[in-house]
């Protein structure tokens, strides 16, 4: 069956690794800090200012004076800290940040990726992926993979306005796990229960299908 929000966030907590600097965009990258192993030592930064994020904040337990760059409540760890922009986007521009994780509206098989404004629709928060996508070596796109109307978000080309361009490595949706290569997507793995036929038929982007693909394993 298709992932939830929080299983999205559980595979892509898998691809984090021990002493990690990680920037979570907003929407399903703030979930992954509730599932990094515990073993490992991780900080998380978000471009409003920001270092040692914490799990997302539980219903009733939110404090409105604790934001990220899109304006969500978050948690923080102890010894977080706190700063300007300035020295925030320095930490990005640069880079700092080992691993970008970000939301996405569209992305298409060139890695150009479309998440900060639909025409016509007010922007939330103070934003700043364009500064990651143009600065962080390694982004993985958490996000569903098609949209309320049924219709595909992973494109030939995207239609929405551009945050980048090349610079998506990996996605992760309720399907399943692609990686931008430069003859586009290639299926890494599919979500348990969810064929390969299926993936195909709701994807407009040509998928490059190498032999078997195993299911993803989400604990």
């Amino acid at each position: 069956m298709a992932l939830d929000k929080n299983q999205i966030a559980k595979r892509i907590a898998q691809e984090v690794k021990d002493g990690f600097y990680v920037n979570l965009g907003i929407g399903i990258p703030t979930l992954v800090a509730n599932y990094v192993r515990n073993d490992i030592s991780v900080e998380f930064q978000s471009e409003n200012g920001v270092l040692g994020m914490g799990p997302f904040p539980f219903e009733g337990e939110e404090d409105a004076d604790l934001i990220n760059a899109g304006k969500q409540t978050i948690t923080t760890l102890p010894g977080a800290s706190f700063f300007d922009s300035a020295l925030s986007f320095g930490m990005i521009r640069s880079q700092k940040v080992d691993l970008t994780i970000l939301g996405a509206m569209e992305v298409d098989e060139n890695g150009d990726i479309a998440n900060w404004k639909i025409p016509g629709k007010m922007v939330k928060g103070m934003g700043g992926a364009m500064d990651l996508v143009a600065s962080a070596d390694n982004i993985i796109v958490a996000m569903m993979h098609v949209n309320k109307a049924g219709e595909s978000k992973i494109l030939k080309k995207c239609t929405l306005p551009l945050t980048g361009v090349g610079c998506v490595k990996k996605v992760v949706t309720e399907l399943a796990v692609m990686e931008v290569t430069p003859k586009g997507f290639k299926l890494l793995e599919r979500a348990p229960g969810i064929s390969v036929e299926h993936i195909i038929a709701n994807t407009e982007a040509n998928l490059i299908i190498d032999g078997e693909i195993p299911e993803m394993l989400i604990n």
